[in-house]
């Protein structure tokens, strides 16, 4: 029941959607435009910079407070910050008041990621920037990041199973909903950062 409990909590978190709800306040569904996701990418790239790392960070909290919250409740469960982590996350890309269709999960994920360890936060947050800044697309970024942190936990901070096998859940429906990234990312229609920040179109 308890695990239960962490898990609705993770999920009630998750479900709420910045990039939605600052889209809706100026006047379209970010749903319908750009990527179609409600996350912090096509915040990014409708909204202008400010409003994505805006989004951004607040999809981060919501899965770190959420775990965090989780571990303070229960603090004899084991894995309860793990759990409430993962909910969060899939909460943030299966909102259930906007018909399960929210954002691809690379935010919250980074905010359990600095829930659960913040030394592996700082050190994929640098990679991430750099391989960004680098290649010019942060689904290399995502990808290096939901793969890197199960095997993180496993072999270097001996997490447990349980925990490891939690965050994989959430690591593989990140995949998954990025999946056509990689089709676009092959086939040269991918969203570069830079072409994102030169856009004049935004709404």
């Amino acid at each position: 029941m308890s695990y239960i409990l962490a898990a609705l909590l993770g999920y009630a978190l998750g479900c709420l959607s910045p990039a939605y709800l600052l889209a809706r306040r100026k006047g379209f569904d970010i749903r319908s435009t750009g990527s179609q996701n409600a996350g912090a990418s096509n915040a990014f790239i409708t909204m202008g910079a400010k409003s994505g790392v805006a989004v951004g960070l607040c999809d981060m909290a919501k899965s770190c407070a959420a775990a965090l919250l989780a571990a303070l409740l229960f603090p004899t469960l084991p894995g309860a910050a793990a759990v409430a982590g993962t909910a969060a996350v899939l909460g943030h890309i299966f909102p259930f008041y906007l018909k399960f269709r929210g954002g691809k999960g690379f935010a919250p994920f980074l905010g359990l990621t600095l829930a659960l360890d913040w030394r592996f936060f700082l050190g994929i947050l640098a990679a991430v920037l750099i391989i960004t800044l680098v290649t010019d697309y942060i689904v290399i970024g995502t990808f290096t990041t939901i793969v890197s942190f199960p095997a993180y936990l496993g072999v270097f901070a001996r997490a447990g199973w349980m925990v490891v096998c939690v965050v994989c859940v959430a690591s593989v429906v990140i995949f998954v909903k990025h999946f056509v990234n990689i089709k676009r990312l092959l086939t040269g229609q991918e969203i570069g950062l830079r072409r994102a920040m030169s856009k004049k179109d935004r709404v």
